[in-house]
């Protein structure tokens, strides 16, 4: 019993990595948003800092949601699993409404309220999350049986269906992904798990497949300079950056690249930036921090399992997932690793909804931690009474005895 204070003791001294990556991360993101869109906004908005000054309202926004977050505890976000699950559908819903929904460049994403405009795909990842650690909690001992197992398969699929008809394929593998994780860390059998990731790469191959937009994404991927001006367009621009930043990158704020060259240079390819300006090393930098972030979520995960927390330890594994997948993706997508994908940089990129959900979901990673050190400062209270009972301290129970002798 000695042993669990001197391992959760040590483990103490790595909590400041969490914040820290995470502060890092933005840090880059404000200096690259700014080096990033400085001649788009000046040429489309007439102001050159347009762009990072939004990204900083949003960062403030996402700030004070963070703010809001960390004050509810875990219980009470597991009670309010159900009604985060029916505002998401309902806001995905929402979207596809003609007149509600704002349509751009043939996609509904957005819902538009006055000067704020919201992602619904983004709030559904934040209430997705909470909603299945609940979920699986509750019927975790359930899964092994197909009847149980299929209940968050059937939701998992609504909820896949909605974010297709606007189209957001990128959202639908992540959200899968991480959900399938989720599953399989809570116990589902290896078969039924192998069987459910068979079926989604089967469904997600035949939809790229059907679909011709899609099917060009995918052969322009393996082949993006047989058609570098139209089709391949971003993926060489995008390999061009890359290839001048060479080791150390051409200097903060002298990417070419970012000349109207690269589209959404401030957003789905800002890592190209980056590692044009701040070479491979800045590169390499960015990849660490994240290793890190998701190294520490990881630790959290331990630590819940330790303490029988499975609602924390599914919450934690879920963000460490979600956010760890969708960075692998946009730096996949920008070093021609992976398929164009419409997806942010988590913390990095320029994004409203995107760079709120993440600041949100810092904060209940942050409340996972807080209530662990609360819970092992009550268990230390405890062992510090338990040790000064007499039935735990031979030499005064030998005192004792020998008293009793004596008298």
């Amino acid at each position: 019993m000695s042993r669990i204070p001197q391992a959760t003791e040590k483990e103490f001294n790595l909590d400041w990595m969490l914040p820290f990556c995470v502060l890092a991360l933005v840090s880059i993101g404000v200096v690259m948003v700014g080096s990033a869109s400085i001649a788009f906004a000046a040429d489309q908005y007439g102001d050159a800092w347009y762009f990072l000054k939004r990204h900083l309202v949003f960062l403030g926004l996402g700030g004070l949601v963070a703010l809001v977050v960390s004050q509810v505890s875990l219980s009470a976000w597991s009670r309010l699993s159900w009604p985060l699950l029916l505002f998401s559908c309902l806001l995905l819903l929402a979207v596809l409404v003609p007149g509600v929904g704002r349509e751009v460049n043939g996609s509904r994403r957005w819902l538009v309220f006055g000067p704020i405009t919201v992602q619904p795909a983004e709030v559904a990842k934040f209430c997705l999350l909470v909603f299945f650690a609940s979920f699986l909690t509750r019927r975790n001992q359930q899964l092994r049986h197909w009847s149980s197992f299929m209940i968050p398969v059937v939701i998992l699929g609504l909820v896949a269906m909605l974010l297709l008809m606007q189209p957001d394929f990128g959202s639908v593998v992540v959200i899968s992904g991480t959900v399938l994780a989720m599953v399989f860390l809570a116990g589902a059998r290896l078969p039924h798990t192998f069987l459910l990731v068979g079926l989604a790469a089967s469904a997600l191959a035949l939809l790229a497949m059907l679909s011709p937009y899609r099917l060009q994404r995918l052969t322009t991927f393996l082949d993006p300079w047989g058609d570098q001006f139209a089709s391949g367009y971003q993926l060489t621009q995008s390999l061009i950056a890359f290839g001048r930043g060479e080791w150390f990158g051409v200097g903060l704020g002298n990417s070419v690249q970012k000349l109207f060259y690269l589209p959404e240079a401030h957003t789905d390819f800002i890592f190209a930036i980056l590692s044009e300006e701040w070479g491979m090393v800045g590169g390499l930098v960015v990849i660490a921090l994240f290793s890190l972030l998701t190294l520490a979520l990881l630790r959290l995960v331990r630590e819940a399992l330790a303490r029988q927390k499975i609602f924390a330890a599914l919450l934690a594994f879920g963000i460490a997932v979600m956010l760890a997948g969708q960075a692998f993706v946009n730096m996949g997508v920008a070093s021609g690793l992976l398929p164009t994908k419409g997806l942010t940089l988590p913390f990095v990129s320029s994004g409203g909804s995107s760079l709120v959900v993440c600041c949100a979901l810092f904060a209940l990673a942050l409340r996972i931690q807080s209530e662990l050190r609360g819970d092992e400062e009550q268990d230390q209270s405890a062992m510090a009474k338990i040790r000064h009972l007499p039935i735990f301290n031979p030499l005064q129970m030998g005192d004792r005895d020998m008293k009793g002798e004596a008298a």
